[in-house]
């Protein structure tokens, strides 16, 4: 990643509100962006959106299938750069609302991609779909870029399907695919499990376990204690996002397609490995075992990614060891408990995570 390359440079960000969205405008902004966010309003409150104030920031309020709205939001922001992080993005949720999820995972893609043809200054698109994205068979190595996508769960089916989507879109209308097509090239990220501070969607593991660790019973409720997942701290992938970004600005054509980022094997941790080391780090918190009480709605118990493509071909790899990323979350929530601003909170770990990155 290169810093002064983000200097002035014309971004839009969707799914700003989330939390994976404020903290890649928060990053972006920090390096001189000029930074447009597209979302709808955020779901719970607290959330980090508006803990951060992002003044910087243009925020538009809005629906990616508000087709009048995209059109308008991108003829006035005139990206170079899209990173497209909107979506619905719980497993639970999905099942409750599988129409609402693949509207939009999958036609907020399209629309998306289909708006933007008409951005002349456009270089480059991120598409952020996920690791969930691959038929998962439950194996024990890791999927790579080329395997099969699918989904059993509806939020799953969604995901690898937008990711179909994008690429379709991709090879339709964008380079380096279609000839006479839109100069900008779009490239496809596929994130494992995310933690770090400033999240509080429901079902969301981490999150839960925080609301549980500071609830007046301190008690953590686990459903499947036992799943594995390649946990990574939020700004992992995020740097990976930008690394692929300015690959595809340069116009980098091998760039164009499917990438994971993921963390090494040896971190790969059991959900009640993460609820331990998250209660252990801020000091309270006791946890309970409930398996079965998810209602019979079906998860993956394994999934794991092999990022060897982006090692070898971005230069991109984990700069934090798990111990690393647990105590990064703990301590963001431990301050914002104590009082401590979001805005100090979210400058602080990304300057450290950028020693660490550049030391």
């Amino acid at each position: 990643m290169t810093p002064g390359f983000w200097a002035s440079r014309r971004v839009l960000v969707t799914g700003h509100t989330g939390f994976k969205g404020a903290w890649l405008a928060a990053w972006l902004g920090r390096m001189g962006a000029e930074v447009t966010g597209y979302s709808l309003a955020p779901e719970t409150e607290p959330n980090l959106w508006s803990l951060l104030g992002l003044d910087g920031v243009r925020s538009v309020i809005a629906d990616l299938n508000d087709r009048a709205a995209l059109d308008r939001t991108l003829a006035e922001s005139r990206p170079e750069v899209i990173f497209h992080l909107a979506a619905q993005a719980l497993v639970r949720r999905s099942y409750g609302d599988p129409v609402g999820t693949f509207a939009a995972n999958v036609l907020g893609t399209v629309q998306l991609l289909d708006a933007a043809r008409a951005v002349t200054d456009l270089r480059a698109v991120v598409v952020a779909t996920s690791d969930k994205a691959y038929e998962n068979r439950e194996q024990i190595w890791g999927y790579r870029e080329g395997d099969a996508l699918g989904g059993r769960d509806p939020y799953s089916g969604s995901k690898g399907a937008a990711d179909i989507a994008a690429a379709s879109m991709a090879r339709s209308y964008f380079a380096p695919f279609a000839p006479g097509g839109h100069p900008a090239r779009v490239g496809i990220a596929r994130a494992g499990n995310v933690i770090g501070g400033g999240d509080w969607a429901q079902d969301r593991l981490v999150p839960d376990i925080v609301r549980g660790c500071l609830g007046p019973e301190g008690r953590v409720v686990l459903r499947a204690p036992g799943s594995v997942r390649p946990w990574q701290h939020v700004l992992e992938p995020l740097r990976g996002y930008m690394m692929l970004a300015e690959r595809l600005h340069g116009g980098d054509d091998a760039a164009a397609s499917g990438w994971n980022f993921g963390p090494e094997r040896s971190d790969e941790r059991a959900v009640v490995e993460v609820a331990t080391a998250i209660t252990k780090a801020l000091g309270r918190g006791r946890i309970d075992i409930a398996e079965g009480a998810d209602g019979g709605l079906h998860e993956a118990k394994m999934l794991r990614l092999d990022c060897t493509r982006a090692r070898v071909e971005l230069g991109w790899v984990p700069a934090l060891a798990f111990d690393d990323c647990v105590r990064l979350t703990a301590d963001w929530y431990a301050g914002w408990a104590d009082g401590v601003a979001a805005t100090t909170l979210c400058r602080d770990q990304i300057a450290r995570y950028e020693g660490v990155c550049h030391g």
